[in-house]
């Protein structure tokens, strides 16, 4: 039932770079831009270290209630109505965060525009999934991440660029301002997208939705909650942990998420391509090795070496170990699509919720921030322990 249509390579570029603007808006301008931001709001006594714990926390509260909703709003014409939607609560919430310093606005608009991530984050790649997949390209469709990893520096620059310049809830007006253009413009061309409303499958039979957990699955999901668990301390708080770490003035006080973005913008075709000649399997357990020793060097090698190398291995992998869950599940279960998507995003959502509540706890029960990754280290060694046993998709679709 598929069928293969012409695509121009201008076409294409566009689509992809439509996908990888609407991710760069909403992941870097909206959930990252906080990173590099947190030092600078607890400057200015607009935050705590404590309070912007529990700020994070509410975003990535809404980012799992996003993610929730597209498991239910999975369908390609529920989708071409989410999208602009959410896109729009994105840029309110911004505007939003530029007019408070009171604590409950703070967090309630960082909750809604986790709402808005998780849904975008999940239906844009999803709808140029099955845009290219028409059109016999889908080995593309992981590029869209590569917005991701630009969203790192570009929020970076943004927050270095007017840290003398702006004070408190001020700071949020270059992501504001920028996340108009950019929203606007990457969810008209998606909402162009020719992608018809499919309700059968590639043999014309009624879709019909296959459990997502058994005995395959479940070792890839529980390797999976520890990724999201394991990776989200040093994409929160790096920077303030160079703050606290390094004399005023170090490179490295806004180094390290330029740091992370550099080395994020080329992961995911390094990752696919490791996947390619080794096999996904190895490949994600290597990426948790990496990633692993990443947050184990903040803990035992406090300082700016260990600050760099967790930076720059961290931001290496986590994107890494998205695409490539997402394919060994897609190779486990086909024909899920943006429904396995979902479920694997709102369990990454879960598990990076709980990783700042338990640092609030932590940091509140007189615990230092460096300790506190130690959390990260023992989730990515839960996670690399079930990576091990995920069986291999061809010997788990093979004829007993």
């Amino acid at each position: 039932m598929t069928s293969s249509q012409t695509t121009s390579p201008r076409q294409l570029i566009t689509v992809l770079a439509a996908g990888a603007l609407v991710l760069m808006v909403v992941h870097g301008l909206g959930r990252f831009i906080y990173t590099p931001l947190l030092p600078y709001l607890v400057a200015d006594d607009q935050l705590s270290a404590s309070d912007g714990a529990a700020v994070a926390t509410w975003n990535y509260l809404g980012y799992l209630i996003g993610a929730m909703l597209a498991i239910r709003w999975h369908r390609i014409d529920q989708i071409r109505l989410m999208l602009p939607l959410f896109l729009a609560v994105h840029v309110v919430t911004t505007l939003v965060l530029t007019q408070s310093d009171q604590l409950t606005v703070i967090s309630t608009s960082r909750l809604l525009n986790g709402v808005a991530n998780g849904v975008v984050f999940v239906q844009a790649p999803a709808l140029i999934l099955e845009w290219l997949v028409l059109r016999n390209r889908a080995s593309l469709s992981g590029l869209v991440y590569i917005g991701v990893g630009v969203g790192l520096l570009v929020s970076s620059g943004l927050v270095t660029g007017s840290a003398t310049l702006l004070e408190g809830a001020e700071r949020w007006w270059p992501a504001a301002l920028l996340s108009i253009p950019l929203a606007w413009w990457g969810v008209m061309q998606l909402r162009k997208l020719e992608v018809p409303v499919r309700q059968h499958d590639d043999s014309g039979r009624a879709v019909i939705n296959t459990p997502l957990i058994d005995r395959a699955s479940i070792p890839l999901f529980l390797a999976y909650a520890g990724a999201g668990l394991g990776y989200i301390l040093p994409m929160t708080f790096l920077p303030l942990l160079a703050k606290m770490e390094l004399p005023d003035g170090h490179s490295l006080l806004d180094g390290t998420w330029v740091i992370v973005a550099l080395f994020t913008i080329p992961a995911p075709w390094l990752w696919n391509k490791l996947g390619a000649l080794m096999g996904d399997l190895p490949a994600l357990r290597l990426n948790f090795i990496i990633q692993l020793l990443g947050v184990l060097v903040a803990v035992i090698w406090p300082g700016p070496v260990g600050l760099a190398l967790c930076a720059a291995l961290v931001g290496s992998t986590f994107l890494g170990t998205v695409l490539l869950t997402q394919r060994i599940g897609r190779a486990l279960h086909p024909h899920q699509g943006p429904r396995l998507s979902a479920a694997m995003v709102a369990l990454y959502g879960f598990t990076q919720m709980v990783g700042p509540w338990l640092t609030k706890q932590w940091l509140d029960a007189g615990g230092t921030l460096v300790s506190a990754f130690g959390i990260g280290v023992a989730a990515l060694v839960f996670g690399l322990v079930f990576a091990f046993f995920v069986p291999r998709p061809d010997v788990w679709h093979a004829p007993d």
